[in-house]
């Protein structure tokens, strides 16, 4: 079900417990969304990849942790936003292909609870983590955040498209996302989708306000976030933009040669624009 995804592999229904987060527990929505894997669960020594360890807070003072992949001569440098179960340990392929495939510089951060990040699992407090981590990449690589390429997976390209909607950003890579995350809910959990605020994660609404440039995928029978629903997402999104549609493909599937052909050609193009 989409409110329980990883990146690689689905982790099956389930909701998070009270017991998993003392006192204050989270929202119904945020209870699907979240699952977490707590460090030391990963490979938290990938050998495949150039990484060094990034300590920062976010707005509340919560303590986060992410890795930074950097690149000598980097085309582009890149915010990554991964999907709601593990931890970034799941992405060091995805890292690595960037880095080295790509020529990009990465951070990749986990939300708050997730693999050494503290606190507990919000909506607000998502997007507040990966403001935090927008800041930090543009102090690492000493660039604008305004020149931060942002770049989301499942439940992070719902967040994605959060972030770059507030202030803008070079350019928005959208994985296998939603337009809504009351219209998924009223999909897997109709009984309680009536407790989802309408604004929560509604990519639909926010993506209108990004005017720069968007490359999204999304596979064409993803039984766990419909074909149906990126695509009103990208038809809610302004030019210039491009859908790659992986032909075949399910919600975990690896993404198309025609998209890491189309995703090159896209980050050297903003990478041109830039100079």
């Amino acid at each position: 079900m989409l409110l329980c995804i990883a990146y690689v592999e689905i982790s099956g229904p389930g909701v998070l417990s009270d017991r998993q987060f003392g006192d204050a527990a989270p929202l119904l929505d945020e209870r699907l969304l979240f699952q977490p894997a707590k460090y030391p669960e990963g490979n938290w020594q990938p050998t495949d990849l150039e990484y060094e360890d990034v300590n920062f807070t976010s707005e509340d003072g919560t303590k986060l942790h992410g890795w930074f992949c950097a690149h000598e001569a980097p085309i582009a440098t890149i915010l990554y936003i991964h999907g709601n179960a593990g931890n970034i340990t799941l992405r060091a392929s995805v890292l690595a292909r960037l880095q080295n495939q790509h020529h990009t510089s990465v951070l990749i951060f986990d939300y708050r609870v997730y693999g050494r990040s503290e606190g507990m699992p919000t909506i607000k407090g998502a997007i507040d983590d990966a403001r935090a981590a927008r800041m930090e990449l543009a102090r690492l690589a000493k660039i604008d955040e305004a020149d931060v390429v942002i770049m989301g997976r499942s439940l992070g390209g719902a967040i994605a498209v959060q972030l770059a909607a507030e202030e803008g950003c070079r350019g928005l890579i959208v994985e296998s996302s939603f337009s809504s995350l009351k219209k998924m809910a009223k999909r897997y959990f109709p009984a309680s989708a009536a407790l989802v605020p309408e604004n929560n994660l509604n990519s639909a609404a926010a993506i209108k306000k990004h005017k720069g440039p968007l490359l999204q995928s999304h596979g064409e029978r993803d039984t766990i976030v419909p074909f149906a629903s990126g695509l009103e997402l990208f038809k809610a999104a302004n030019e210039p933009k491009q859908l790659i549609r992986i032909p075949n493909a399910n919600h975990n599937h690896p993404q198309s040669a025609a998209y890491y052909e189309a995703l090159d050609s896209f980050l050297r193009s903003l990478s041109a624009t830039s100079k």
